[in-house]
């Protein structure tokens, strides 16, 4: 099988044998693969590799195979691998529903091999039966774009109503948590770089109610915001536009520093905090939700050989919305 191997900062094709499942895994011959600023993040080395791996883990595949010990899913079924790929189970984490710090979680792409491959394995229990609604290549953005930013909304509106929502950082996860938010009768405004028209043309195509630089003033004070950029001055820019009571959600798992700022853009109760990972339990209730309202993601796609090009234009802002890797099953 073909797959792309990070090893030593660089991104390659590389000719293996297909892997085998073990107990209570499963193989899949992969369909379609997301490519998320995470990946980036291991390609730059802002997440430390230990040795060669597969990227990848926003995964669409067939099963191809059953390990030992599986049930719930059967040969030639469609399943989404998303980032967390395996937890301990036994640490307080897990045992307090918090999966999701578990502090011997395995990460899909990062610490076991991921979907930049023909074929990859995934514990059982972490996989996923996939709405018919989407298409591959529809579906893989939102086992980890969609997800974490599920994650952060819900997170974001725990203890307060929030009627207007800023999202900093109008990329994959941003464009496709607008569109469930607008479905839930929020007004959303999004945050771009300076000069990125296209991002901000996106967003209002999508019924952003506003759609600007992240330097611009705020029109309308905020309930909340989530940052989706790995920018720490945003931290204190998303504090001063949200109000009294309000909360800045910082939902990527890498971000610069966060400058020092004034007590006062803290005060009034307002609140800091990150999102890390996700659950199955996010999954479980993400997906059909995103379904029935109509989430779909703007995607470019390309061919796995690509990836590093699609790595790339992710660096340079070359495209809007996700980038999707369509994997065929021959070289």
């Amino acid at each position: 099988m073909l797959a792309m191997v990070l090893e030593n900062g660089r991104l390659s094709p590389v000719l293996r044998p297909a892997p085998a499942p073990g107990p209570g895994e499963i193989l899949l011959q992969v369909r379609a693969c997301g490519v998320c600023r995470t990946d980036l993040h291991l390609l730059d080395g802002d997440l430390p590799t230990h040795g060669p791996v597969v990227p990848g883990h926003e995964i669409v595949g067939v099963v191809a195979a059953l390990g030992q010990g599986v049930g719930g899913f059967s040969v030639g079924q469609r399943v989404g691998v998303p980032w967390l790929g395996r937890t301990c189970g036994r640490c307080r984490f897990c045992r307090e529903g918090a999966e999701n710090l578990c502090d011997r979680a395995e990460f899909t792409g990062w610490t076991r091999d991921g979907g930049y491959a023909q074929m990859v394995v995934a514990d059982a229990q972490f996989c996923f039966v996939l709405p018919e609604a989407l298409s591959d290549v529809d579906a893989a953005p939102l086992l980890c774009a969609g997800l974490i930013g599920f994650r952060a909304w819900r997170k974001a509106m725990e203890g307060r109503v929030v009627r207007r929502l800023g999202l900093y950082g109008f990329g994959a996860a941003a464009h496709l948590l607008a569109q469930l938010a607008i479905a839930e009768g929020q007004d959303v405004y999004a945050f771009t770089q300076p000069g990125d028209f296209a991002a901000q043309d996106l967003a209002r195509d999508l019924g952003c109610i506003w759609a600007g630089a992240s330097s611009e003033a705020v029109p309308a004070t905020l309930d909340a915001a989530i940052i989706f950029a790995p920018v720490g001055a945003l931290v204190p820019e998303a504090l001063r536009a949200v109000r009294k009571g309000g909360v800045v959600v910082c939902a990527g798992i890498h971000m610069s520093d966060i400058p020092a700022m004034a007590y006062a853009d803290l005060w009034g109760e307002r609140v800091v905090m990150s999102v890390a990972n996700l659950t199955r339990a996010d999954a479980l209730d993400y997906l059909p939700r995103a379904v029935a309202a109509g989430v779909r993601p703007h995607v470019k796609v390309y061919g796995l050989r690509q990836a590093g090009q699609a790595l790339s234009d992710l660096r340079e802002g070359a495209f809007t919305g996700a980038a999707v890797l369509r994997i065929d099953p021959e070289p």
